[in-house]
């Protein structure tokens, strides 16, 4: 036992002296003017003096998306001291956004609180709902503002450090600069976005009923134009084409046969992402359901009343309108923005990244998700290094020997040389060579670096980037965790490809984005999907295959239980008209 004894000078100061562990505490002695007291300590000394061990690092996630949620559902929260900040406290299934719009699924169906998937993930998880405003990369601090809480200086801002910051705040729905869309247009990018639509159609409606207007004052009323021709601008056209026919339609008959939607699109096609043969059946379906398709045109300005459209035959059109709905494409957020003129990035779009999702020229700094696109090295950039590194007895020519030794980390590194091989129905790096040699069937032949530079001169041609989608940021936070999980291991026991600028390798593997199908919805119980291996399904037999993939894909069984209760709602009792 370690005794400690100490002069009591007044008995209010007894409480100042607090040990550490539980105590057994003998009183000897006590007056109002001092007094004596001893105890004892519970705990042996070889406890106390146990070493804590180094602090944990420190881990800050900006956002609670698809790439920020999934990192933090996969992090090993034991290894990090954990801090997640975003402006909303709650994870949304985005994919659902336009099921909101008209009713089919309630908000609070397609969201779960971050702090209820952070207790299920268990740890000490900090979350505070704030916004970041600044990243200050140089000296490891991030500033914040919260819009629901003030300091003593009355602006509610604060500082973070960070060891590791992890970026994942997604982006904001991109204008071109068009004049007018900020002010007159609705967005679809959260689940707030999807509720003031809701409103706005049935105000459209309620407006179009009123006694007093003319009938061409409810056809403006009734028009409701969407702008792209992209997933997300289809998918709310034929759910609002649903909504219609199917249940407003019997609410106002009166007025019914004046709604009209059209669906404008600069692109020759809508839904160019897709196959061919999913975009003809779209534009056909849609002709047939009566949804107005201008493809070929721009818009160039957005009034209060009508929407002003350019197309190189007709010239400027302005199209009166009661709602519009903006979606074609994304934009970078503000601080994002100033982060990238930062770091020397302020003429790209978007956050470039490396292929381990590094930001470029920052260090400790991570981007997933839409706010970023990863940077693919050109086999071109590297070719002397390639060279090097495969010429391993420096005879300035390389075989087909000593190509394939390092081809399986050649196409690790640059994935595009093997996507090309496939492209062009090459067996293997024997027939690349033949096309810079003539002849490749021993590997005996030689290629110095001018042959072996032409062999891969257009294998650069196969870099594609990433789209922006949920499955590509879900992938990049699950690859981010299992990254950060196995960092320590990685060091001792590298895992990833040869380093082509340098020694050694790389701790991991670079990011490969696996592509496992894409859905468009088309209304009237009918979807369009297109799945790995150029299986193209399209009908309602593919509606329930989307129905069922949604379903599995939720976060929680609570919202899995909540979306097919909706879904079974709508098919008995219909959508939801309240304006609420």
């Amino acid at each position: 036992m370690r005794w400690t004894a100490f002069i009591w000078d007044g008995a209010s100061r007894a409480f100042n002296h607090r040990p550490t562990f539980t105590n057994l505490v003998l009183v000897l002695g006590a007056a109002s003017s001092g007094g004596l007291v001893a105890y004892a300590d519970s705990k042996s000394d070889d406890v106390l003096d146990k070493p804590q061990g180094p602090p944990k690092k420190k881990v800050v996630v900006l956002g609670t998306g698809w790439g920020g949620t999934t990192f933090l559902r996969n992090l090993d929260s034991k290894l990090y001291d954990v801090q997640v900040i975003s402006p909303r406290n709650y994870f949304a299934f985005t994919p659902l956004l336009p099921s909101v719009t008209c009713g089919t699924v309630e908000p609070r169906s397609v969201v779960e609180p971050i702090r209820r998937i952070l207790e299920k993930k268990g740890g000490d998880i900090k979350f505070w709902e704030a916004e970041c405003f600044k990243i200050d990369s140089a000296n490891k601090k991030i500033h914040c503002r919260s819009n629901i809480g003030t300091n003593l200086d009355g602006n509610g801002e604060f500082l973070v450090d960070y060891d590791y910051l992890v970026i994942a705040v997604g982006a904001r729905s991109n204008t071109f600069n068009t004049p007018g869309v900020e002010e007159n247009c609705h967005f679809l990018k959260e689940v707030e976005d999807a509720q003031k639509i809701r409103r706005s159609v049935m105000d459209c409606f309620e407006r179009a009923s009123l006694p007093y207007l003319n009938e061409e004052e409810r056809k403006k009323n009734l028009h409701f134009v969407v702008v792209g021709g992209g997933p997300t601008g289809v998918e709310f056209a034929a759910e609002l084409h649903d909504f219609v026919t199917e249940d407003l339609s019997k609410l106002y008959p009166s007025i019914q046969h004046l709604v009209k939607i059209s669906l404008i699109e600069a692109a020759d096609h809508i839904l160019t992402m897709f196959d061919k043969r999913i975009t003809e059946f779209a534009e056909d379906k849609f002709g047939r359901d009566g949804i107005d398709v201008k493809t070929g045109y721009k818009v160039v300005k957005v009034a209060k009343d009508a929407i002003t459209m350019q197309n190189p035959a007709t010239g400027d059109i302005a199209v009166p309108y009661g709602m519009a709905v903006w979606s074609t494409g994304i934009g970078t957020r503000p601080f994002i923005s100033e982060f990238m003129k930062q770091i020397g990035q302020g003429n790209r779009r978007v956050l470039a990244t490396d292929e381990w999702l590094r930001v470029l020229e920052c260090d400790s700094v991570y981007a997933v998700g839409d706010c970023a696109t990863i940077n693919q090295r050109r086999v071109m950039d590297d070719i002397a290094e390639i060279f090097r590194v495969t010429d391993k007895d420096n005879s300035g020519t390389l075989t087909v020997k000593e190509i394939q030794d390092v081809l399986d980390d050649i196409y690790v590194r640059y994935p595009q040389v093997e996507l090309y091989l496939k492209s062009r129905q090459m067996n293997g790096i024997a027939d690349l060579v033949r096309t810079a040699k003539g002849d490749a069937e021993k590997e005996s032949v030689e290629l110095n670096i001018e042959e072996f530079k032409k062999a891969l001169s257009l294998v650069d041609s196969q870099v594609k980037h990433l789209p922006a989608t949920a499955q590509v940021a879900s992938q990049q936070g699950q690859y981010l965790a299992r990254c950060f999980n196995k960092m320590k291991d990685a060091e001792e026991n590298p895992e990833g490809p040869i380093r082509i600028r340098g020694e050694g390798r790389h701790r991991f593997r670079p990011f490969r984005y696996r592509h496992l199908g894409q859905f468009a919805p088309l209304g009237g119980e009918q979807t369009a999907a297109q799945l790995p291996g150029d299986w193209i399904s399209i009908g309602h037999s593919t509606q329930w295959l989307w129905y069922s993939v949604y379903a599995t894909k939720q976060i929680s069984w609570r919202t899995r239980a909540l979306v097919i209760s909706d879904w079974s709602r709508r098919f008995i009792f219909g959508r939801d008209s309240s304006c609420i």
